[in-house]
């Protein structure tokens, strides 16, 4: 690949305070590494000798990389961290959404939205009065996906009729939700049917009404 088409790595965040505001890496990075794993449950069973494992959810993706930054060459021995807060920047908490911001990296045709979740600077070259003007950090970002965004793309269906249970001891509304739609996040919506003003008590014996997802 020529400099001329040689396409530069950046971050985006995607709201709060510093929404749009594209930080873009001095050097793009030698190498990454994209980490997937899944979460089973452990089932004990009397007279087996390994437990049943059955799947609990997945886990957010990870994407790790070193990025370099060095002003002493191209800079003329500029302060780094003119550079370096900027990404620091997205671990601290914005005072619009009360939470570190989403952002998005960038490099050519690969996009992975997320938070960054941590990073480690380590600074190796300095002027004569300390300024650091050379340093490499390790960023891991930390995949964001919002539960509208996670049941769009497994094509999760609505039951296609309403349902109606009894409430025994020991239900709630996040297990209600988790057996009847996949998802425990979804228990508002049987709240709302039924109207039930305090998911954490659930009278035993009531019927309630599960209703169709809206597809």
């Amino acid at each position: 690949m020529t400099v001329k088409n040689l396409k530069k790595a950046f971050i985006e965040p995607l709201n709060g305070k510093q929404k749009g505001q594209i930080i873009e890496v001095l050097f793009n990075p030698g190498e990454y590494s994209v980490e997937k794993s899944n979460t089973f449950q452990s089932n004990s069973v009397p007279g087996l000798e390994t437990p049943l494992l059955q799947f609990a959810s997945g886990n957010a993706d990870s994407l790790s990389m070193e990025l370099f930054f060095d002003t002493y060459t191209y800079e003329q021995g500029e302060d780094i961290r003119k550079y370096t807060d900027k990404l620091v920047a997205l671990l601290h908490i914005d005072s619009q959404l009360h939470a570190p911001p989403v952002c998005r990296f960038v490099w050519g045709k690969f996009q992975f939205k997320a938070i960054i979740e941590r990073l480690t600077q380590k600074f190796t070259m300095f002027l004569d009065d300390g300024t650091p003007v050379r340093a490499t950090l390790n960023v891991t970002f930390k995949e964001y996906r919002t539960i509208t965004e996670q049941l769009q793309e497994i094509g999760r269906e609505s039951a296609d009729r309403t349902k109606r249970k009894v409430i025994k001891e020991g239900d709630s509304l996040w297990l209600l939700a988790a057996e009847e739609y996949g998802a425990a996040a979804l228990w508002r919506t049987i709240a709302r049917k039924n109207e039930i003003h305090n998911p954490r008590k659930l009278e035993a014996g009531r019927e309630i009404v599960i209703p169709p997802l809206d597809k």
